[in-house]
């Protein structure tokens, strides 16, 4: 909401510029109305609890507060886009190169050189993200209609004309149009899942609630974006627009940082030194040459030529077709990247922070456990798949038909339920609540599936499951013989109240022992599973199915313990990751219980217990202090109940201790820190469009395991894109210091910048991006993350490209005299030197496939590509040589086969003092 001035009543909000935003995690402000009494917020908000707001006084305050919608994101402007391009000092250089060499009259090389520039531009144009979409997807879910009494009439409405003090209706099937604070409710419930993180749907009442209670606990609000799945309500609008929970959160994703990836950070750095160095040596050339008394014009351009030549025009294609490539890998293995610099960054990950509900589990309750009075039961399978069975104590597949007991336990919840199950695109969706579409499923798996139950005991009367009666009960007739009964379950605690003995397993009855079922109740929950208890009457009356009659009537027949389960793959991913020393954090909105027994099951927490600190929950983080926060944060493993503000928090301190943090997320409440993380990671198919469009990657399949995939990926991706600037920096280098040493010694120049821009352009495409395509080595997963701290070429590889590049040198001197004392013409001795440019570049391209071990240790075929490459690299060298439109465009001539050998030659030379390096390097790679 706007604020354009105070009203003349009390303030609606219980947050903003006035009353003051911090604090928010583990309290809340002066007027928080979860912690007034209905009658005490319609009085502050100056409305009717029965009339709502008169229709002048609704429009004054439309006026007064403005619209109930969040405000648009402002993008670049298409101009300042395409600018972006060109604003790089690598790109600086080649433009006043390009400039240059126009005013000199030599318009080929001027073309090419700013034909270089304008190809990048318009990959990088194309390439770059969207503008962002998460604060449109944040507007979106709250266009809706609403349903509002004003002067006492009922009627439609624009969401967006909701103003505070309206009284707004609501029902099973509706989305919540604003942050509303309740009056009266029947049997509602609420999926908050989207905003809180929450794994089932949440009942609500009109109870008044400590001021302290955190925003998921707030069962007497609903919140704006959340939908409802059952009952009805009515309730007093509080907040509209931004100062709804799901507008902080819009202000959040606004103010979270869109970071730089490691491999941006590391190739701006390394442009900028490359850049300084380059025009040092370019004016260093041009003094040299004029104080030796060479003609100006000729020494400028013979500067010229070293600059370009010493520029990797290759480097921009070659990181974007890298990326692109690992975009393509990582589509493969079900992870969709928006932002292609994504792809590196996951290669950086030092700290994953996983959501827990549809990432690490299924997003789908299962019964794992039927307790009966005389038996105990384990349940196979996963999810709602109806493929499982049961098992008793011994291991041996029982059905329900083996036991009364086990067949009216699962009667119960199957007929006692609301949930359809459903096959779509080969998979089994739900429809209702997760919690009764795992009953449907454990029924099915006994041996009791939906159509049977249905024509069994058809339902005619419903006690509807309530916060205040956790329970639900329906009665039901059989066909067959006409007799009613009656099947219910809930909490443990309010079926007990209701029954008067307890099933046996040949279907008798006998008295009821309350504490052997808390017991076992106990038991189950201490593995973090939740309890229903079932119960039935096989035979009822219909004209006592009431509330008050049902006490003491029932027979309780089991326990039904389930559980949100882990995903198959979840539990190798994580130890995967943590062999790749990547710490895994648990961050959910769920309750610590459930959180702690799922760590503990897919391997995050040790075992038998998780040790101090291990687990927060948002109250410990709130009462944190400032000093002692990033190393508690740094220490646990798995945060639960924690706010949105909260998770950007933890990203943000994480960051702070320098960790490279990847976020996974599927909700509203995810969104700030999925933006603000390094990697963003969205879920495809459960997460909400807010969260995909904050990501910088989505997972298709939901699956944590899919994370460990695409970091491994992006492992592959920068090591390749190292390989190939350790690949191409020697012949720049070596290209830009022959350049140097003849106007040093004021000899002839032994390449031509024409020669210069060939070798770098054809290389660079048909050579160094085959390095692109080269598989991942062994053992990347068992490494550890690269230091965030550490430069994007250690000493030892820059030692090796300073080798190379004076092997470059000397070898272009040595064989370019050679051929001039032996009688060849100058194009014929230069024509030498730009193939012995171009040959070495061809063998040291097989030692760059491994930074660490030889090319025969790869094998020489494991990429043909590279092989392709260099065949078309020799069809181009031959032309460059054989072909007089070439000799004549490229000043070339024809050379003997004597030239070729000893070109051979050396750079077999050059390959075995460099395997030699890297034998003796290889530890400090």
């Amino acid at each position: 909401m706007t604020r354009t001035t105070r009203s003349s009543y009390a303030d609606p909000m219980p947050r903003g510029e006035e009353s003051g935003a911090p604090g928010r995690e583990g309290g809340c402000t002066r007027d928080a109305h979860h912690g007034l009494s209905a009658h005490e917020v319609v009085l502050l908000l100056e409305s009717d609890a029965d009339r709502g707001l008169s229709e002048e006084e609704a429009a004054r305050r439309l006026e007064l507060f403005g619209p109930n919608v969040l405000p648009s994101a402002v993008g670049a402007s298409l101009l300042r886009r395409v600018l972006r391009q060109f604003h790089h000092p690598l790109i600086y250089v080649l433009l006043v190169a390009s400039a240059i060499t126009a005013a000199l009259g030599e318009y080929v090389d001027s073309a090419v050189i700013f034909g270089v520039v304008l190809v990048n531009a318009v990959v990088g144009f194309v390439q770059e993200s969207k503008a962002e979409a998460a604060l449109e997807g944040l507007r979106a879910m709250v266009r809706t209609t609403a349903t509002v009494v004003r002067g006492g009439r009922r009627r439609q409405v624009p969401s967006s004309d909701l103003v505070p003090g309206d009284l707004v209706l609501v029902e099973a099937g509706e989305k919540v149009p604003a942050d509303v604070r309740l009056l009266r409710e029947a049997e509602l419930r609420v999926d908050e899942s989207a905003l809180t993180g929450e794994s089932v749907p949440v009942p609500k009442d009109e109870v008044v609630l400590d001021a302290r209670t955190p925003v998921a606990d707030r069962r007497n609000m609903l919140h704006s974006g959340t939908l409802v799945t059952a009952g009805q309500g009515a309730g007093i609008t509080v907040a509209t627009g931004t100062e709804t929970e799901l507008g902080q959160i819009h202000r959040l994703v606004g103010a979270a940082q869109t970071l730089a990836t490691p491999l941006t950070v590391k190739l701006a750095a390394f442009s900028k030194v490359l850049t300084v160095v380059i025009l040092a040596l370019a004016a260093v050339t041009f003094a040299i040459g004029v104080v030796r008394g060479q003609g100006a014009v000729q020494t400028f351009t013979a500067a010229v030529a070293l600059a370009v030549g010493a520029i990797p025009e290759g480097l921009p294609a070659a990181v974007t077709i890298t990326l692109a490539i690992g975009v393509a890998r990582m589509a493969r293995r079900r992870a969709v990247i928006r932002r292609m610099p994504a792809v590196e960054t996951l290669g950086s990950t030092t700290v994953i922070c996983s959501d827990k509900t549809g990432t690490l589990t299924e997003n789908q309750m299962t019964v794992r456990a039927v307790w009966t009075p005389d038996g105990a039961f384990d349940v196979t399978g996963s999810g709602y798949d109806p493929d499982g069975v049961l098992h008793d104590a011994a291991g041996a597949v029982v059905t329900a038909e083996a036991d009364r007991a086990l067949w009216w336990c699962l009667l119960a919840g199957a007929g006692c339920n609301d949930a359809v199950l459903v096959r779509k695109d080969g998979r089994w969706d739900l429809l209702g609540d997760p919690t009764e579409g795992a009953m449907r499923v454990v029924a099915d798996k006994g041996g009791l599936d939906e159509a049977d139950v249905a024509e069994r005991c058809p339902r005619i009367e419903v006690i509807p499951f309530s916060s205040g009666r956790q329970y639900m009960a329906t009665l039901h007739r059989d066909p067959g013989t006409g007799d009613h009964l009656v099947l219910a379950k809930g909490a443990t605690e309010r079926i007990l109240a209701l029954c008067a003995g307890q099933m046996a397993c040949d279907g008798s009855v006998r008295p009821l022992d309350p504490a052997a079922v808390l017991t076992a109740a106990e038991h189950l929950a201490a593995g973090g599973l939740r309890v229903l208890a079932t119960a039935a009457l096989p035979s009822a009356d219909p004209d006592t199915f009431t509330e008050d009659h049902l006490p003491g009537t029932l027979v309780l027949t089991g326990l039904q313990a389930m559980l949100d389960p882990p995903r198959p793959a979840a539990t190798a991913a994580v130890s995967a990751c943590h062999s790749a020393g990547i710490t895994v954090k648990m961050i959910t909105g769920d309750h610590a219980a459930t959180a702690s027994a799922i760590a503990g099951r897919i391997g995050l927490l040790t075992s038998p217990g998780p040790r101090e600190g291990d687990v927060l929950t948002g109250v410990d983080l709130t009462a944190l202090p400032d000093r002692e926060y990033p190393d508690a944060v740094d220490r646990a493993r798995v945060f639960a109940r924690v706010s949105p503000e909260q998770k950007l928090r933890l990203v943000q301190a994480l960051q702070e201790r320098g960790q490279v943090v990847a976020m996974t997320g599927d909700g509203v409440n995810d969104a700030p820190a999925l933006r603000q993380a390094n990697i963003g990671v969205a879920m495809g198919r459960g997460g909400t469009e807010v969260a995909k469009d904050a990501a910088d990657m989505v997972l298709t399949d939901d699956d944590f395991a899919t994370i460990e995939a695409a970091v491994e990926e992006g492992r592959g991706v920068f090591d390749n894109l190292t390989k190939f600037i350790v690949w191409t920096l020697p012949t720049n280098m070596g290209e830009g210091l022959v350049i140097l040493v003849a106007i040093l010694l004021g000899a002839t120049l032994p390449i031509l910048p024409t020669q210069i821009l060939w070798i770098n352009m054809t290389t660079a495409v048909a050579l160094g991006l085959m390095l692109a395509f080269e598989p991942k080595e062994t053992g990347i997963m068992t490494r550890p993350p690269r230091d965030p701290a550490r430069p994007l070429l250690t000493g030892a590889l820059a030692v090796r490209i300073l080798l190379v590049s004076a092997l470059l040198v000397a070898g272009a001197w040595w064989l370019f005299t050679w051929e001039r004392d032996t009688g060849a013409t100058l194009p014929e001795a230069r024509t030498a030197a730009v193939n012995l440019f171009v040959t070495v570049e061809a063998f040291y391209l097989f030692s760059c496939r491994s930074l660490t071990r030889s090319a025969w240790h790869l094998g020489l075929l494991s990429n043909r590509w590279i092989i392709g490459g260099i065949l078309a690299q020799t069809a181009g060298q031959l032309a460059l040589t054989y072909l007089p439109a070439m000799n004549h465009l490229f000043h070339t001539a024809p050379i003997s086969g004597p030239a070729w050998l000893r070109i051979l030659a050396l750079a077999v030379l050059v390959s075995v003092v460099v395997a030699i390096d890297k034998r003796l390097r290889h530890h400090l790679m």
